[in-house]
């Protein structure tokens, strides 16, 4: 038989850990790395059109499936491509392996065709970046590179020199037991017994939760009727708490709505729950808090904290349930329920009012009659920007469907390349791309990867011609929007040339059938729906303090606009409310 090389013993280490695919473009520092791909019937080479595509996707696969993923990159210009995505998936805590092939290792740090050093490039979007400058560093080396990614959730990366790929491996390597899952964490007892007192104390409490509540949607509804809290949610916990709660009062946040704001800053305790929420003018700086995280460096970062709980959000909250005294009073939460029906009554009209019939198309429309025709189980990738508020706004959470977008990172063009990671977990589940225009037209090759794998991507284009949050941060800061323009072609027609189903959308009337039918359509399909560049949603006060991206201003007033089936949520949360 003959001799394992070390590309080979890689990839086996990879199929051990679980990995089932390797996103990435080829290249000849990566040829034996793909090559022994080709050779192992346990693992898939996915040859997307850009490595940031192959990152972007390996992060979704990861937050979908909560599992090891891997993307690859050439020596050089190859893998510094990687480096957008694998930015995305650290801040969102997932577990990827990038593989940065190198230039030969004999060549390194003279000044070589392509050289870069990723081993250093990578250091601030990963735990862990070293660099195999020899096969006996194999397999140690990678197996400790994957207990970072998976234990400490998130980017790990390995640069190997296409030469030493195709080494020999080391006679009778070590194969040890790989971590492969993450343990629950659980507070000490003494920050339990001062989070028992600092509860049963308290008068007024809220909870603010993030992705951290990932998995303890039932955990934190039983706590917050034995406390009598309202539940507010960042956008990235949007999806794991909003459903089924009858103590919703909406999301803080410039995309927020709702009471979530009144919530946090007129309780007289605030808890925030697996929630990095990077905006502090949206947080209180008067009322007491404690912050529950399992990443120890998150605690007091964005607030100052009265209490800081290491432990992760579900087995935090199994230790407080039977210790905290059940409250009787649910004044203050029925006050907020109140607040924030209101609050969605208000700005509803904004969406009802004769947008059946608004051309161009009310982006808000296209949210909305997507929200109701989808799959109960549809995964949505989400571009940064404008689409990021209609799904924070209209995409209605049910426990089964997903919402995933660039919510940490905040990049540009990140919902296609989500999406083709996202459909590869699962063919027969339905994945929907909420894509901008201008996030589109970014990594638009990559459209050719969905064609290429026949994958279903149901991409919905909103097609205003313009990258129009950029316009809204213009206008905030009072300048005139300038180089925010974009001259589109007829993207159904593009996505026909490339063998996809393709239709453009005008009317509004056109919408609804225009969706069935690319639902229906067992290949990939575009919709590219022509929306208003005018509908911008913005805060009925804008003061002159900004802070850059989302976060605005310092108003702390949410976005104007519609909110979809939220307000009737809100209404069917009321009946709760006792009546005098």
């Amino acid at each position: 038989m003959a001799k394992q090389n070390v590309a080979e013993q890689f990839v086996d280490i990879l199929v051990r850990a679980g990995v089932k695919r390797l996103y990435g473009v080829v290249g000849d520092s990566l040829n034996p790395v793909v090559d022994a791909v080709r050779r192992n019937r346990a693992i898939d080479w996915v040859h997307v059109r850009h490595e940031e595509t192959a990152a972007f996707a390996a992060g979704a696969e990861a937050q979908i499936t909560g599992k090891l993923t891997a993307c690859a990159g050439s020596c050089g210009p190859g893998n510094l491509h990687l480096i957008n995505g694998l930015y995305d998936a650290h801040r969102s805590m997932a577990p990827v392996l990038a593989l940065a092939s190198h230039i030969p290792s004999s060549e390194i740090g003279l000044g070589y065709f392509q050289e870069t050093h990723p081993d250093q490039l990578f250091r601030e979007c990963s735990h862990y970046s070293e660099l195999i400058s020899s096969p006996k560093q194999m397999p140690r080396l990678l197996q400790t590179a994957i207990q970072h990614a998976v234990g400490r959730s998130g980017v790990s990366v390995v640069s190997l020199p296409g030469d030493i790929a195709d080494d020999p491996a080391p006679d009778k390597p070590l194969e040890t037991a790989l971590v492969t899952t993450r343990p629950t964490v659980r507070p000490g007892d003494a920050e339990l017994d001062a989070f028992v007192s600092m509860i049963d104390k308290a008068e007024k409490i809220t909870l603010f939760c993030g992705s951290g509540t990932a998995g303890a949607h039932a955990e934190v509804m039983e706590f917050a009727e034995k406390v009598k809290s309202p539940v507010g949610h960042a956008l990235r916990g949007k999806e794991w708490i909003q459903y089924d709660n009858p103590y919703d009062v909406g999301m803080s946040g410039l995309l927020g709505y709702g009471a979530a704001y009144e919530a946090t800053h007129e309780c007289d305790l605030l808890i925030l729950l697996g929630t990095d929420f990077p905006y502090n003018a949206f947080l209180p700086d008067n009322v007491k808090i404690a912050q529950v995280d399992v990443r120890p460096e998150n605690l007091g970062r964005r607030s100052k904290l009265d209490l800081a709980v290491w432990g992760d959000v579900k087995e935090t909250l199994r230790c407080l349930i039977p210790r905290v005294k059940e409250k009787q009073n649910r004044r203050f939460l029925d006050k907020m329920l109140k607040k924030h029906a209101d609050a969605l009554e208000g700005v509803v009209k904004a969406y009802t009012r004769k947008v059946e019939k608004h051309v161009p198309i009310h982006p808000e429309y296209v949210a909305a009659v997507l929200d109701e025709l989808a799959d109960d189980d549809a995964v949505f990738t989400v571009d940064t920007g404008m689409c990021n508020v209609w799904a924070a706004r209209y995409i209605s959470p049910n426990g089964r469907r997903r919402v995933i977008g660039s919510f940490s990172h905040g990049s540009m063009a990140n919902a296609l390349p989500m999406a083709i990671g996202a459909q590869f977990t699962d063919r027969k589940r339905q994945v929907v791309s909420m894509s901008g225009d201008g996030g589109f037209s970014m990594l638009m090759g990559d459209f050719l990867t969905l064609v290429q794998y026949d994958l279903p991507v149901k991409v919905v284009l909103f097609n205003n011609s313009s990258l129009s949050m950029v316009e809204l941060e213009m206008l905030v800061a009072g300048l005139p929007s300038y180089g925010t323009t974009n001259k589109n072609p007829d993207f159904a027609a593009v996505a026909r040339a490339c063998g996809a189903h393709g239709v453009r959308v005008e009317k509004p009337k056109e919408l609804a059938g225009a969706l069935k039918d690319a639902f229906k359509h067992k290949g990939p399909a575009l919709v590219d729906v022509v929306t208003d560049p005018n509908a911008l949603s913005i805060p009925p006060k804008i003061s002159t303090e900004m802070v850059t991206g989302f976060a605005l201003s310092a108003s702390k007033i949410v976005l104007d606009g519609g909110v979809g089936r939220m307000l009737q949520m809100a209404r069917s949360n009321l009946r709760n409310v006792p009546r005098p």
